[in-house]
């Protein structure tokens, strides 16, 4: 037991204060999941259909004429990086989880390096880690922001790659798993091998008839690869956003937790306190009533 019962009803205020802070929070980053989570299902289902179309066009076309390989260029084509972080703290090691998985990654590569990150906590961790990254960008703050924030990478990461066809581009965020967990995950947009023409071709089909391409099967195919980066980031956005409030959450509970053990500590000091001073007071009393009845 310490203080008065002045400084425990200060802090016992403050405390609560805090608590309710906290289950604010708590209560907002509950809410921001499942609008992130419904998107990303979404998007899986989006995500299959594009996989499905492109690999009708590869199938359609001639063998290894849609896309042709060309030796030594994933050894020396520029290289962008996306890094998805958070702007804003309280979330664990959110950032560095996916910091330190983009700097393992990307130390291993060779080629000229240009690194956008997304948050600033994430933009700072790289700096520290001797990556400075050439851009920022903020993170959204709802579905409806990602869209302009990944139309504004496309154009950074188109303009400094321009049309070389050896340029690579990598994704690092990380994705939310069960029980709300997260992993970093690396993801190479850039570029589109023969490699990966084969794996699409061998999507299969949804349905028992098999679509009918018009012309050689190439036409629709630059729509259906911009259409493929374009929800490639937008789901690696998503994903983080998830696991960001997921994390956040989890922080956030931890937090509640303890933030009501130190509430049950001061509040039980305090009643200690006040019991003691009654005590105290009862003594005075009773030692004061037994001087005036006692026999001169």
């Amino acid at each position: 037991m310490s203080g008065n019962p002045e400084s425990l009803r200060r802090k016992i205020a403050s405390a609560g204060e805090l608590q309710g802070v906290v289950r604010t929070m708590k209560a907002l980053a509950a809410s921001s999941i499942g609008q992130y989570e419904k998107s990303v299902r979404a998007l899986a289902e989006y995500y299959r259909t594009v996989e499905s179309g492109l690999g009708a066009c590869f199938r359609a076309s001639e063998p290894g004429t849609a896309i042709p390989e060309k030796a030594g260029r994933m050894e020396t084509g520029p290289i962008s990086a996306i890094v998805f972080g958070s702007d804003q703290g309280l979330v664990g090691r959110f950032n560095e989880t996916v910091a330190d998985h983009a700097v393992a990654s990307l130390a291993s590569l060779r080629g000229d390096l240009r690194i956008w990150a997304v948050g600033e906590r994430v933009h700072a961790l790289l700096a520290d880690a001797g990556l400075p990254p050439a851009g920022l960008f903020a993170v959204p703050n709802s579905v409806q922001a990602i869209i302009p924030l990944i139309s504004h990478v496309q154009i950074e990461s188109e303009s400094y790659r321009g049309r070389r066809d050896d340029a690579r581009v990598y994704v690092f965020h990380n994705r939310p798993r069960s029980q709300g967990l997260y992993e970093p995950v690396t993801q190479r947009l850039l570029p589109l091998d023969a490699s990966w023409q084969r794996g699409l071709s061998q999507v299969p089909w949804p349905g028992a008839v098999r679509p009918q391409i018009i012309g050689t099967g190439l036409e629709p195919l630059p729509a259906l690869i911009r259409e493929y980066l374009f929800i490639s980031l937008f789901r690696a956005c998503a994903e983080s956003l998830a696991s960001e409030n997921a994390s956040r959450l989890s922080a956030m509970e931890r937090a509640d937790k303890n933030i009501g053990e130190l509430l049950d500590g001061l509040n039980a000091d305090f009643h200690r306190l006040r019991q003691a001073g009654i005590d105290e007071e009862l003594f005075d009393v009773i030692a004061g009533f037994e001087a005036l009845v006692r026999p001169s």
